[in-house]
């Protein structure tokens, strides 16, 4: 074993991949029902690390896969992130900045019973709430206060190691707490998705059809689409129409006369209700017509194209128009306002003879795809750094910093938003986005695994260990159960955003990750996006409060 040992702490590749592999492995296995999918790495790298002291992978395997989530996670989601306050995001910040507290509140009673100083509270606070960037904040805030001093490693020691113990169960919690609820509330997680999607078109729908109806209704004989107001403001698209025998788009310039046939876009129960407004289902389907147009999804990988909404496009000249968006695995009604992004699908209706000349325009290269712009992507990544870096005051004359991954999250967000300055391009194709946040958050819970596991295993079984443990436990736990039971139960909000929101809370990549294999959908992205931002400031500014005032 000792050989064995020897072998891994020379070879740290060797230690990465194994700890990969055997996570993966486990988070498949599914006991009543429950798997921990890739949260399984965190735990395998827990139990490698236990092994010696020495058994741990580089801090910049950590720092680089937290660093490459975060970042992505910024970029998918920085159009929902500021949208989101036009909504229900002040609520949500606010509720979760009313956790944030309670669980500040727990850490001071457990800093009275367990007579800790305050280096250990501000790393007790920070590994139950698991904030890597809280616990940054505390060091160097400890080394600036105690600058010179012989018991410097000492004071530094302490938070560390209170932040290993709580940690992990900071993890496991959360994760219980969650499998737990959705259980006994036995929550719908497809039903919520597609109730949302009802009233929020920026979630596109899974379940977008076309039907063909015959206009019989009088009033709308001379009248044109923008006229129909109710029905156009219903999230329903007007595609194709058939009038005196003449098959052609629906434009701006379109008029109704009572007969025509026409094509209607949208969620099932939306297109049924402009149905009733308009006539009848006809039996005649405008859509197998392709006698004159022809429908096919094309690939956005032109450049020129990335970054423009639909309405800024000139279809006109090719006689086309795109009838929906596909990202990921979600379909959008193709309003002017959508902004496209690399990677994104969209179903153009054109005629037979300009569909090479489109998907041209379009670019239509799953090769180009598979590549992002390393420049760009770069530079945000460095913008990000260079944002953690810069000293906020604090009272007191100290300061705090966001840290490389609040730094670079936020600058994902904001860029995310933009998309596109001049010739930089922010954001990257779905598809990469994807891979390069699988490939971070794996590595973050490897090297994080790893660097806690001995220190976890060895300090839980001597002196007070336990003790910080049980702490650590109860206060994850209970702000685990009260944020998801108020969230749900009183506020109301959907059960896929709150956890989203509870991941956005913690802070805590892996169990963002636990949430989308609960949902398989991207609610708990929505939810994440909103909060986590919020919650990272305010954590590395209380995580250097406890020490301030309780030094």
């Amino acid at each position: 074993m000792e050989i064995v040992e020897k072998f891994l702490i020379e070879n740290p590749l060797l230690l990465l991949f194994i700890v990969l592999a055997g996570g993966y492995a486990i988070g498949q296995l599914k006991i009543f029902g429950f798997s921990l999918g890739v949260a399984a790495v965190l735990f395998v790298g827990l139990g490698a690390g236990a092994l010696h002291p020495d058994l741990k992978l580089p801090d910049i395997v950590y720092r680089l896969g937290l660093i490459l989530f975060v970042y992505t996670v910024g970029l998918s989601s920085g159009p929902g992130f500021f949208a989101s306050f036009k909504r229900k995001g002040l609520r949500d910040n606010f509720f979760v900045l009313t956790m944030i507290c309670f669980a500040t509140i727990l850490t001071l009673i457990f800093h009275q019973i367990l007579k800790v100083d305050s280096p250990t509270t501000a790393g007790l606070f920070a590994g139950s709430l698991t904030s890597t960037p809280a616990l940054a904040g505390s060091l160097d805030l400890i080394k600036e206060l105690n600058a010179g001093k012989s018991n410097l490693n000492l004071l530094i020691s302490e938070p560390v190691t209170a932040y290993s113990i709580a940690y992990p169960m900071g993890v496991i919690g959360m994760l219980l707490s969650i499998f737990i609820l959705q259980k006994i509330w036995k929550v719908d997680y497809q039903a919520e998705i597609k109730k949302l999607q009802e009233v929020d078109r920026s979630l596109g729908s899974d379940n977008l059809v076309s039907l063909t109806v015959e206009v019989l209704n009088s009033d709308l004989n001379g009248q044109k689409p923008e006229h129909i107001f109710p029905y156009e403001q219903s999230r329903t698209r007007f595609i194709r129409i058939l009038s005196q025998g003449k098959l052609t788009l629906v434009n701006s310039e379109t008029v109704f006369q009572t007969g025509d046939l026409l094509t209607v876009l949208g969620s099932e129960n939306d297109v049924r209700e402009v149905i009733k407004g308009i006539g009848k289902i006809s039996e005649y389907h405008l859509d197998t017509d392709r006698s004159e147009y022809d429908f096919r999804r094309i690939f956005i990988s032109n450049r020129e194209i990335f970054g423009k909404k639909i309405g800024e496009l000139n279809l006109k000249k090719y006689g086309a128009m795109i009838s929906r968006v596909r990202r990921g695995d979600i379909d959008f009604l193709a309003e002017p306002e959508i902004i496209l992004e690399p990677g994104d699908r969209i179903r153009v209706v054109a005629p037979h003879e300009r569909m090479k000349e489109i998907s041209a325009y379009f670019g239509d290269s799953i090769h180009k795809l598979s590549e992002i712009d390393i420049l760009s992507f770069s530079l945000g990544i460095a913008l990000g750094l260079l944002l953690g870096s810069i000293p906020i005051p604090l009272p007191q004359g100290t300061t705090f910093k966001l840290g490389f991954a609040g730094g670079v999250l936020l600058v994902g967000l904001i860029l995310g938003k933009i998309g596109k300055t001049g010739p930089f391009l922010w954001q990257i194709p779905y598809n990469a986005n994807l891979t390069l946040r699988q490939l971070g958050i794996v590595l973050f819970l490897a090297g994080i695994g790893t660097i806690s596991g001995y220190s976890f295993f060895n300090t839980i079984s001597q002196g007070n260990g336990f003790y910080l443990f049980l702490s650590g436990l109860i206060i994850t736990f209970a702000t685990a159960l009260i944020t998801l039971t108020v969230g749900y139960k009183i506020l109301k909000i959907p059960m896929g955003v709150l956890i989203g929101m509870l991941s956005g809370l913690q802070t805590q990549p892996a169990l963002l990750a636990f949430s989308g294999e609960q949902t398989k959908n991207n609610m708990p992205d929505t939810g994440y996006s909103t909060v986590y931002p919020f919650a990272m400031i305010a954590k590395i500014i209380i995580a250097q409060l406890l020490i301030i005032y309780l030094g």
